[in-house]
């Protein structure tokens, strides 16, 4: 059983060593050694072995018969893949969301991305990046679509290693709020076509973050290479 103590260090442990694999802390092909991550970060092994489950979920850690948990690969077209993929189900999302939203979800997405605000205004990137992981929830939700709700989701899970990196380029996180005024006031205006555009560029910015990133540090680069 996994106690609730338990689950708050993994989901410390999942941060930060996704954070340190995008860092790379880790090489890809890197075996994660339990004994040796609950050393490093200074918690037992039952929170170590939830971590490792969750990032092999999220694609950041291949687990493999005889070796356990390693570093995973990714090329940067598959990454490249994987956002497009993302700014596409996004977008759509927004689309359904400018349609379908109640008065009552619009509030509650323009009352939500104001609180925001503050969170950009103070550089506070792990502040942003949670909300900003509330606000597009939001998003879905109102797309009113499960099946879709679930699939971008999912596939945002295996993203947000990269998209709450990218929170770390210099003034990110006030552009990153401001793109998101222009999806909320897409949808509070039931303009399904902007609301599309709007979200489609949006993510295509995230990863243009990320690459900028990336090329100011080696050690990201390395930790996307083949």
């Amino acid at each position: 059983m996994v106690f609730l103590d338990d689950r708050t260090r993994a989901d410390r442990l999942v941060a930060d060593v996704s954070q340190d694999i995008i860092d790379g802390a880790f090489a890809p092909g890197e075996r994660l050694d339990e004994l040796s991550l609950a050393e490093r970060y200074g918690v037992s092994r039952t929170p170590v072995r939830e971590a490792l489950r969750r990032l092999a979920s999220s694609g950041l850690v291949d687990v493999r018969p005889r070796r356990g948990a390693v570093v995973a690969s990714i090329t940067p077209a598959k990454l490249a893949e994987l956002f497009g993929a993302m700014a596409e189900l996004e977008a759509t999302c927004a689309r359904l969301a400018a349609i379908g939203m109640s008065p009552l979800e619009r509030r509650r997405l323009e009352d939500f991305h104001a609180s925001m605000a503050p969170l950009a205004d103070a550089d506070d990137a792990d502040g942003f990046a949670a909300a900003n992981l509330t606000f597009h929830s939001q998003i879905y939700a109102g797309a009113h679509n499960g099946h879709l709700a679930e699939i971008a989701a999912g596939l945002r899970a295996r993203l947000l290693p990269y998209r709450r990196a990218q929170f770390r380029t210099p003034g990110r996180l006030p552009r990153s709020h401001a793109e998101h005024g222009v999806v909320v006031a897409a949808i509070l205006a039931a303009d399904a076509a902007e609301a599309h555009t709007a979200m489609l560029r949006h993510v295509s910015l995230v990863e243009d973050s990320f690459e900028r990133l990336a090329a100011l540090q080696p050690a990201t680069r390395r930790a996307v290479r083949a």
